[in-house]
């Protein structure tokens, strides 16, 4: 049975965890493929540049990662401090960063939208 990563994450426990990563059927993330004799090395830098993007918007540290053919593995740090000091208008900044953005998203950056319609009711 699946856990909800609500229930897996716990900051308070330990900020730290280590992530595993990995291609199934034969699929190659990088390096050389051995059935069709392609090579996927020029990937790696694509998941390394991915992974320093993700790292800055969620507000986690990269201690360590490994990328081989068919897995990566991360061991990464939850900066809570860092976000707790996040504004609405930082977190929806970030959010924008990797997802199209919503238009309340978007008219609260452009101050069409005061910052009551995000508070916890």
């Amino acid at each position: 049975m699946t856990i909800s990563r609500r229930k897996l994450i716990e900051p308070q426990i330990t900020p730290f965890y280590h992530v595993i990563n990995r291609c199934v059927r034969r699929a190659y993330l990088c390096g050389d493929d051995p059935y069709n004799s392609n090579n996927y090395h020029h990937r790696r830098g694509w998941i390394v540049n991915k992974i320093k993007q993700l790292s800055g918007v969620f507000c986690i540290d990269v201690c360590a990662y490994a990328v081989m053919s068919n897995h990566y593995h991360l061991v990464l740090k939850i900066d809570t401090e860092q976000q707790q000091k996040l504004t609405p208008k930082a977190v929806i900044s970030r959010w924008l960063q990797l997802f199209n953005g919503h238009p309340i998203a978007v008219d609260f950056l452009n101050k069409k939208v005061d910052s009551h319609t995000f508070s916890k009711k």
